[in-house]
């Protein structure tokens, strides 16, 4: 294990499939850009076998050591990334617990920036790292947590971006918090996205609502003047960063997913009450996790 002075680490989790393949070099990437370490963590099972073109195979003989495969796979890894990132500061950790709590663990220890998992994209939700450890993460963790995507690829020829959602909840001003921080650092564009849908679909569910708040231009502009208000502090805070809006008529998710591309990272704050019944199929954040082409971060 090198790199033990470090104090600020990016933990990524890997599990031998392509995706968290991905994951890592994101992680180490994006470490090495701010002078971060990388921790990586691997649970003991399960392991996967789909990315046998770049990884060893993993799993350890029938009834042999649990975690023999998982110790081989973290060596491997970590032979990787100091490869592509010789500089690059990095530590491993076996975990004999559950993939999620593993990761949820290594995430509250001090000095720890940010968790990182890939999406396997597996049967109609967004899974993540084993079966739908990205969701879990994302309720439980204290720190912010990016997905990537089973096939991210950035898009070539196309500046990255950030992409925040603005809602008006604390959550969303900590995810806008985030959002300012990335783009102030990475020089690149922040592009702030509300969403609003015409009242009259919840006039049934809020009672009486006065006539003129029907007319979508006034709704519209509610809307923008709401968002703002939100912008307003952020940008004096961090006067350089290049600030765009979008105010769409639009399900918050469609207007997020249709204005990033894949080189953009989108990021949302998440009103999770902690376990699988805070992101519900259907929230913001969960829905927004399946759907996009590039990564997500999620801020509890």
């Amino acid at each position: 294990m090198n790199g033990a002075s470090t104090t600020r680490w990016m933990v990524v989790g890997v599990d031998g499939s392509d995706s968290s393949r991905h994951a890592l070099e994101w992680s180490a990437h994006q470490a090495s850009l701010r002078g971060l370490g990388v921790l990586i963590v691997a649970a003991a099972r399960p392991l996967t076998t789909d990315g046998f073109e770049v990884w060893p195979e993993t799993e350890p003989p029938e009834g042999g050591d649990e975690g023999a495969g998982a110790g081989r796979l973290l060596d491997h890894a970590q032979d990787w990334v100091s490869r592509l990132f010789p500089e690059l500061a990095v530590r491993t950790r076996l975990s004999f617990d559950r993939p999620a709590r593993a990761l949820v663990s290594a995430a509250s220890e001090p000095g720890v920036a940010a968790v990182v998992v890939g999406s396997r994209g597996l049967s109609g939700i967004a899974a993540a790292f084993v079966g739908s450890v990205g969701i879990e993460l994302a309720a439980r963790a204290p720190v912010p947590v990016i997905v990537l995507p089973r096939d991210h690829a950035a898009a070539y020829g196309v500046r990255s971006r950030v992409i925040v959602g603005v809602d008006g909840s604390e959550p969303g001003r900590r995810a806008l918090e985030f959002a300012f921080a990335q783009a102030e650092f990475a020089d690149t564009e922040l592009v702030a996205v509300s969403a609003w849908q015409p009242l009259v679909a919840f006039a049934a569910a809020t009672g009486p609502i006065p006539p003129e708040l029907f007319d979508d231009a006034t709704a519209a502009e509610a809307a923008r003047q709401a968002l703002d208000e939100e912008l307003a502090e952020p940008i004096l805070v961090r006067p350089n960063v290049r600030v765009s809006t979008r105010v769409v008529r639009a399900h918050p998710v469609v207007a997020l997913l249709e204005e990033a591309t894949p080189a953009d990272l989108i990021v949302v704050g998440s009103r999770g009450r902690g376990g699988f019944r805070g992101l519900l199929l259907g929230s913001v954040s969960h829905a927004v996790l399946h759907g996009a082409r590039g990564p997500v971060a999620i801020l509890r």
